[in-house]
């Protein structure tokens, strides 16, 4: 069996951020599947200390784009739990303005269903349902559905 050389380990990591960024757990999970025997945390540490990974970096493009898509702040907050980042990181970046998740629930809800408010209680579970697995939060749903 070849001997995996943190040249290669570096390589591959480089060409993962290459696509996109990457957590600092995504990136050790990746390269640990790719290269089981070689430990990459001496590469990936001299990565983030280079400045090449970061997870500041990663959140805010996450962010963005999970949001972009119309998600809600709790999906968003669950799918970077499980990227590896703590919540402390995850509130530093996700901005809590109940407004604006809001109206971009809203905004989605009519896309989605038009603009007339369901009358009938199956309609109304069905866009609750909706909302809920995009990420709103019960209140958030329930105000989009009276405006």
């Amino acid at each position: 069996m070849l001997e995996v050389s943190d040249k290669d380990i570096r390589r591959a990591a480089m060409d993962l951020l290459a696509r996109r960024e990457h957590s600092f757990y995504e990136l050790q999970e990746k390269l640990t599947h790719r290269y089981s025997d070689a430990n990459p945390l001496p590469v990936l540490e001299q990565l983030k200390e280079e400045g090449l990974q970061s997870d500041e970096r990663f959140l805010e493009s996450y962010i963005r784009s999970r949001s972009a898509k119309s998600y809600g702040p709790v999906r968003i907050r669950s799918e970077l739990r499980r990227k590896g980042l703590s919540d402390e990181q995850i509130s530093a970046f996700l901005i809590e303005d109940e407004e604006s998740w809001l109206e971009m629930a809203k905004s989605l809800r009519c896309r989605k269903f038009g603009d007339e408010l369901p009358k009938v209680a199956k309609d109304r579970s069905r866009q609750y349902r909706f909302l809920a697995q995009r990420g709103y939060t019960s209140s958030q749903i329930l105000m989009c559905l009276r405006y």
